[in-house]
């Protein structure tokens, strides 16, 4: 009885731990779109007089957003960990693929912190010179944008489990494998925003701000479903063979 009981509390942790996934993804969403009003970002080509004004015109609502994501975005941390606790299923033990998932999911948090704090900063004193906000707007975007490029590897990395597993009922179905291959890619043109400042390689354009942006959200939606229900088939097995183990006398 006590075993059964802490098997049900282990697994009611591990589907909170995939609902803190949807819970950065709704305070990302809220914080750049409505409370940041960050979408569509200031272009790399604008003056420092612009951005400046951009600043100032949003600065309650970037700081408040900052704020948020602060709050919110440690959650990634638990949802890191539960995606690499079901990779290690398919690995029979802590492997490669399950190690780089939660090495390059730990980065996440900071991937969006770090940035956000150096924003923060561009808006918290709105009579700082123009030229210095530019220069901290610069750096939020192209960090901000850039460093999506880890992403290649942590979603490659996922993909490449679920095509691999051979087991009778598989981990993660092998469609979430192609589909965590394709948006791998799609993350990739982030990286491209330190050598462009038009067009669709800049941190404002389709492929390295849109494409990403779009990749995450379909990339989270799915997260959510196949791990929710790869929690649930191991809550199952973990059920079955303790009722098939003997009680001793």
């Amino acid at each position: 009885m006590d075993v059964n009981m802490d098997v049900k509390l282990k697994f009611r942790l591990y589907r909170f731990s995939v609902w803190c996934g949807v819970a950065v993804a709704v305070a990302n969403t809220l914080a750049f779109s409505v409370i940041g009003k960050l979408t569509p970002p200031v272009a790399p080509t604008d003056n420092a007089a612009t951005v400046a004004q951009f600043m100032s015109d949003h600065r309650s609502g970037i700081l408040w957003a900052v704020v948020l994501m602060g709050l919110v975005v440690p959650l990634f941390y638990p949802f890191a960990v539960i995606t690499s606790l079901q990779m290690r299923r398919i690995e029979g033990g802590w492997g490669l693929l399950s190690m780089v998932q939660l090495t390059t999911g730990v980065v996440a948090p900071t991937g969006w912190l770090y940035p956000l704090a150096v924003l923060a900063t561009a808006a918290y004193r709105p009579d700082r010179s123009p030229e210095l906000i530019r220069l901290l707007s610069d750096q939020f975007w192209l960090t901000y944008v850039g460093v999506a490029v880890i992403f290649v590897v942590n979603v490659g990395s996922i993909g490449v489990a679920a095509l691999i597993d051979r087991s009778p009922k598989p981990v993660f179905p092998r469609w979430f494998g192609w589909i965590n291959i394709v948006l791998a890619v799609v993350f990739l043109p982030g990286v491209f925003v330190y050598v462009v400042t038009d067009g669709p390689f800049a941190w404002d354009g389709a492929y390295a701000l849109y494409g990403p942006t779009i990749a995450f959200v379909v990339w989270k939606i799915a997260m959510i479903v196949v791990l929710l229900r790869a929690v649930k088939s191991e809550e199952r097995e973990t059920l079955e063979q303790s009722q098939a183990v003997p009680v001793e006398a």
